[in-house]
């Protein structure tokens, strides 16, 4: 028999259930995903242990999906949380487990704004095996002819048809049925496993404000600040969680240092509702900075923020200054395709304003007075790490029309990437260097630089993050983000 004409076994799932209970849709939501893991990882160990037995293996993700017949009279304050326009709108789901407050959440906006049930059951989308079994430590997919079998004869594989950006970009194609939720399923059980890699931290440990640096000194400082609030019993975060899911309760633990670093070493400092603070490294470069936050995404994170070094290109400005990006220039095109360099990316008033009082409160400095510390302004952000090595006759004029006062190679990306995904973002840099008027970043002003600077500006990063935590999520997810036809959840 040929792949085609193979007889295909699925496990038995309860069928399709109207619910108006959030909560007891998620149950139903976990029930599913269980089955069809647990099905295809017992048959997946069953063929590596016996071989194929002549039929294949097939299980579906689950899905939601809610039918509204007329145009509902929504509050017309709130950006998310219902649907558009009458129709059939459904969407895939992965890791109910992981997103359980995040749906009963968003389900429950459903059922209170448009009155209806939404109906669980299983989809039309198989589980790739890869994804099935990435939960069970003691199993691995081998690559391609490492079986004595053909894997995609007999269990599905990733299918990039359903793993793409279509949603977010705003050009999916709908044929009478619309999308629920920016990511399917595969989409962002990809992601999740991307993290893991690059990361080297399970995604259930990412929490619901993440700071992006570009500079490991950062980290240690991070850590520091985590163990004094494990030593807080009154500061609400109950663990730190290291590279590698080293995870600490009390300020006293060690942490043995990995034998290897991710590309990408991440922290977390967790709070029990997820609404703790989550550290990044992400490095130097554009390429980083979008491969970070295009997978941090799926996990629809209240907010994101960049606390990096940047070059001052005002001869006003001094190192250690604060830059709070209020406009971006775009050179660093690893997004062109995406989001064209024409779409402006704007401050976000809510991000702004809590970056801003955050600097003010660290450095004691207010109104008139702040001015000397931080300026706002437009910030550059490049793909060449070495462009004072070039003719600057034409880079320095585009600057200067652009009324940019920093420069850097991540900012731009990661706000930009917040806007198409929907995600709040800002911009908080420090200067390190002034190569415009002869001040390079050198090994000896760089340390000094470093010693006096890391310790505040992360602080004012978080807090910054602490004073978006307490903001209502209808006010920081705002219309600004969202485009004319956009899916109900956030």
């Amino acid at each position: 028999m040929t792949p085609q004409n193979i007889p295909v076994h699925s496990p038995a799932v309860p069928a399709p259930e109207a619910f108006t209970d959030a909560k007891a849709a998620v149950a139903r939501l976990e029930e599913l995903y269980h089955i069809a893991t647990t099905y295809l990882s017992d048959q997946f160990r069953r063929a590596l242990r016996k071989g194929p037995d002549g039929h294949r293996i097939r299980a579906f993700y689950p899905e939601i999906r809610i039918t509204t017949t007329s145009f509902a009279q929504i509050d017309s304050r709130l950006s998310f949380g219902h649907v558009a326009e009458p129709g059939v709108h459904a969407t895939t789901v992965t890791r109910p487990d992981l997103f359980r407050h995040y749906l009963e959440q968003q389900i429950g906006l459903l059922l209170e704004n448009h009155g209806v049930p939404v109906v669980v059951g299983p989809s039309t989308t198989p589980i790739p095996v890869h994804f099935a079994v990435a939960a069970q430590s003691d199993m691995t997919v081998p690559q391609e002819g490492a079986a004595d079998f053909t894997l995609r004869d007999i269990f599905d594989v990733p299918d990039l048809s359903t793993t793409n950006d279509d949603i977010v970009n705003g050009t999916v194609v709908i044929n009478g049925v619309a999308p629920l939720a920016p990511f399917s399923a595969q989409r962002v059980d990809y992601s999740l496993a991307r993290l893991s890699h690059y990361t080297a931290t399970d995604p259930e440990h990412f929490q619901n404000h993440v700071l992006f640096t570009n500079y490991q000194f950062y980290v240690t400082e991070f850590e520091a600040y985590a163990r004094q609030m494990l030593d807080d019993p009154k500061s609400g975060y109950t663990s730190f969680v290291s590279t590698g899911n080293v995870e600490i309760w009390d300020a006293e633990t060690p942490i043995a240092p990995v034998d290897k670093q991710p590309q990408m070493p991440t922290y977390h400092l967790k709070r029990e509702d997820g609404s703790g603070i989550t550290l990044v490294n992400i490095g130097v470069g554009p390429s980083n900075a979008k491969t970070a936050t295009d997978h941090i995404a799926v996990l629809r994170p209240h907010a994101w923020i960049m606390v990096g070094h940047c070059a001052g290109l005002r001869n006003s400005q001094s190192l250690g200054d604060f830059v709070l990006a209020h406009a971006y220039l775009r050179e660093d095109h690893v997004l062109d395709d995406d989001l064209p360099i024409w779409v402006p990316i704007p401050a976000l008033a809510e991000v702004q304003t809590s970056m801003e009082s955050a600097v003010a409160e660290v450095t004691e400095l207010s109104g008139f007075e702040l001015k000397r510390v931080m300026r706002t302004g437009t910030v550059a952000t490049i793909d060449n790490r070495n462009w004072e090595l070039r003719e600057h006759t034409g880079p320095v004029q585009r600057l200067s029309q652009s009324r940019a006062i920093a420069l850097d190679m991540e900012s731009a990306t990661i706000a930009a990437n917040g806007y198409r995904f929907r995600v709040p973002y800002g911009t908080l840099l420090c200067v390190s260097d002034k190569p415009l008027h002869g001040e390079l970043k050198l090994p000896g002003m760089a340390s000094d630089f470093y010693k006096t600077q890391v310790t505040r500006h992360l602080l004012i990063g978080i807090r910054a993050m602490e004073r978006l935590r307490e903001m209502p999520l209808e006010r920081l997810h705002s219309r600004k983000l969202r485009s004319f036809d956009e899916t109900a959840f956030l």
